[in-house]
C-alpha cells in the first residue's frame, strides 16, 4: 500500500545543503541556481543542524516592521507586534551567515519512515520538506510535499492500469 512506502523510495538524494558559516548571499545564489526554496544546514560531520529557506533569506532583505506603540494613560502598549518577533526579525535581518538566519532544530525523518509518517510530520509542523537523516543524524536525503504528491499520483496511475 502506498502509505506504507518508505521515504527512501521517494526522497531526493542530491540535496542542496549549507554550512552554518556559509555566507548568506552565496547560499541564496545556490538556492536560485538549483531552483529550490530550502535546504538543510549541516555541520562538519554532516549532521543536520538547521534548515535554510527563502523565508529566512527574505527576512534579511525585508524592511523591518517595527511595532506601533500607543501611550494609554501613561502606559506604553505595543500593538500588535510581539517583542520576541521583533527581536527575531532584527537578528535575521542583521545575520551575515547561514547559521545566523537558519531555522534551528529542524523536523527530520528517517529513510525507513513511511510516506504517511512524513506527510503527518509536514502537516503537524507546517513545513513543506523534511531532511532525511540516518540513525546518527547525518543527512542522507530530503523529502518534499511534491515528492509525496508524485508518489500518490504514480500510485493512482499504477492502480488504474491494473484495473
Amino acid at each position: 500500500m502506498l502509505r506504507d512506502m518508505p521515504v527512501r523510495e521517494v526522497m531526493t538524494t542530491d540535496v542542496v545543503s549549507f554550512t552554518p558559516d556559509e555566507n548568506v548571499q552565496d547560499a541564496m545564489g545556490r538556492l536560485v541556481e538549483r531552483g529550490v526554496d530550502a535546504g538543510p544546514v549541516v555541520d562538519g560531520a554532516g549532521h543536520v543542524v538547521g534548515m535554510l529557506s527563502t523565508g529566512d533569506l527574505i527576512v534579511e532583505e525585508a524592511r523591518l516592521h517595527f511595532p506601533t506603540i500607543v501611550n494609554f494613560l501613561g502606559v506604553n502598549v505595543t500593538m500588535p507586534f510581539s517583542e520576541r518577533k521583533l527581536d527575531e526579525s532584527i537578528e535575521k535581518a542583521l545575520g551575515a551567515t547561514v547559521g545566523e538566519v537558519m531555522t534551528a532544530k529542524p523536523i527530520t525523518c528517517k529513510p525507513d519512515d513511511t510516506i504517511e509518517d512524513a506527510a503527518t510530520l509536514m502537516h503537524d509542523h507546517d513545513v513543506s520538506r523534511l531532511p532525511v537523516v540516518d540513525d546518527e543524524g547525518a543527512l542522507v536525503g530530503i523529502i518534499a510535499r511534491g515528492d509525496i504528491v508524485r508518489a500518490v499520483v504514480a500510485g493512482i496511475g499504477d492502480r488504474d492500469r491494473s484495473s
